[in-house]
């Protein structure tokens, strides 16, 4: 259907016949003349240009009236209504990008990737079944930093994930745990939300910034901040050099107790993920923890027409202008 966003301008279509009615009309006496002494050169007699008047013109230029007031009322096509589901939850997802996200320890389709490559093609999964929740995503190394602000616009924020990658935030190997949760508390404590969740995903324990990863965990939880912690790296995995294979433990930075303690502290849950398989598990898991709403709303979309109407006035007056031009 065809709206008008300000209908009320309609009220200007009467206004020119309202100014010839009101003001006096004009007289032989007021009308200007130009005196030329050579007269002759302008032409007399069968040579003189004689203008007449065509009732035409009038309504052409009444026509273009109409059409520049129905531009200037902001005329919109409306769409069917599209059904939007909204949960009110503001969900931001906090991801280590530090020099030990590195490690090839996971398999994706047979091939060794690394930690942050997992995470991007998990968690992107994950963004994507997340209809009606507000997105957001921190990034932290040795700096914590908003890389992409709540939104509902989850293909953005997918593919920003994407590309993200190692090293972002500074090119020295450490983690600010306290850091990042500090920051997605300072972004989330002023949303009038039902629910507030960080999912937090590390490989490490917390080594630079400001703020303790437990004293940032006690303010999530004053501001109501549920946290979910997700430790990342297997616990085995096999090294060849030169003097044969050994096995090692990539994961012996992790600091599983500390990242306990924050998810108990918010009322969240750590979670431990080995594998890609296991970490897909952790984010159905999550899925269930905080289940998408069903609550609906409705978006109609809108297309603007105005360029039409006024399109049309800009034709006419233009056609106006260059016939006089061709009579005088």
């Amino acid at each position: 259907m065809i709206n008008l966003y300000w209908p009320w301008l309609l009220l200007l279509l009467p206004f020119p016949l309202l100014i010839r009615l009101l003001l006096p009309a004009q007289t032989e006496e007021q009308q200007a003349a130009l005196k030329v002494p050579f007269l002759a050169d302008f032409g007399t007699g069968e040579n003189r240009v004689v203008r007449t008047y065509r009732p035409w013109s009038l309504w052409v230029a009444a026509l273009a009236w109409c059409c520049l007031v129905l531009a200037t009322t902001r005329p919109q096509w409306l769409g069917e209504p599209l059904e939007l589901s909204v949960s009110g939850r503001d969900l931001m997802l906090a991801v280590d990008v530090s020099g030990s996200m590195h490690e090839q320890d996971f398999i994706i389709n047979g091939s060794p990737v690394d930690r942050l490559t997992a995470i991007k093609q998990v968690a992107g999964e994950f963004i994507q079944r997340r209809t009606g929740d507000r997105l957001g995503l921190i990034l932290f190394g040795t700096q914590a930093y908003l890389h992409v602000p709540l939104t509902f616009d989850r293909k953005t924020v997918r593919t920003l994930l994407n590309e993200a990658f190692i090293g972002i935030t500074e090119d020295e190997p450490q983690t600010s745990i306290g850091d990042a949760i500090g920051l997605a508390v300072k972004r989330l404590q002023n949303q009038k939300t039902d629910s507030r969740v960080l999912i937090l995903l590390t490989d490490g324990a917390n080594t630079a910034g400001e703020l303790t990863p437990l004293k940032a965990a006690e303010l999530a939880a004053n501001h109501h901040l549920k946290i979910y912690t997700i430790g990342i790296g297997a616990d085995e995995m096999l090294v060849r050099s030169l003097f044969g294979a050994r096995r090692v433990n990539p994961s012996a930075d992790l600091d599983e107790k500390t990242l306990t303690a924050i998810a108990n502290t918010s009322g969240g849950r750590y979670f431990r993920a080995h594998n890609s398989e296991e970490l897909a598990q952790i984010y159905t898991i999550l899925d269930q923890l905080e289940p998408v709403e069903k609550d609906k709303q409705y978006f109609r979309p809108q297309s603007e027409l105005f360029y039409w109407p006024l399109t049309l006035a800009l034709i006419l007056v233009a056609g106006l202008t260059l016939y006089d031009l061709r009579q005088s």
